[in-house]
């Protein structure tokens, strides 16, 4: 869990923050849960670590993956680094689909800049 909260500080953008504290929240969990089954020793307890670990591994990363998804849709920007979008162009905003072709420009989907700021007064 201490990966975990030193992803959320040193990663650059919030795709690489959801990335960095999935695999390190699962891992530790997992670490755990597997200490607890050899600390007890007992068939039930194995099989329901082994079970969590499983519900863990499969659920974790597509959880990520929805909400990284949505952020991207939402016009979250990525990390000035970042060396390739394959979504750039795909999204069609009208019917919040991907597109195998570049979708027209004004149908498409606008990146917050880094260097907009949140206004509470208006809502923007």
């Amino acid at each position: 869990m201490f990966l975990a909260g030193v992803g959320i500080l040193r990663m650059p953008d919030l795709f690489l923050r959801m990335s960095s504290t999935a695999k390190a929240g699962t891992l530790g969990a997992g670490l755990t849960l597997t200490g607890a089954a050899l600390y007890f020793d007992e068939f039930s307890i194995y099989t329901r670590a082994i079970a969590i670990i499983f519900f863990l591994l499969i659920t974790a990363p597509v959880a990520t993956h929805m909400i990284g998804r949505a952020a991207y849709f939402d016009g979250i920007p990525l990390w000035k680094g970042t060396v390739q979008d394959d979504l750039h162009g795909h999204y069609r905003r009208s019917t919040h689909t991907l597109e195998t072709g570049i979708v027209p420009p004004e149908d498409a989907i606008e990146t917050i800049e880094e260097t907009d700021e949140f206004n509470p007064q208006d809502g923007t």
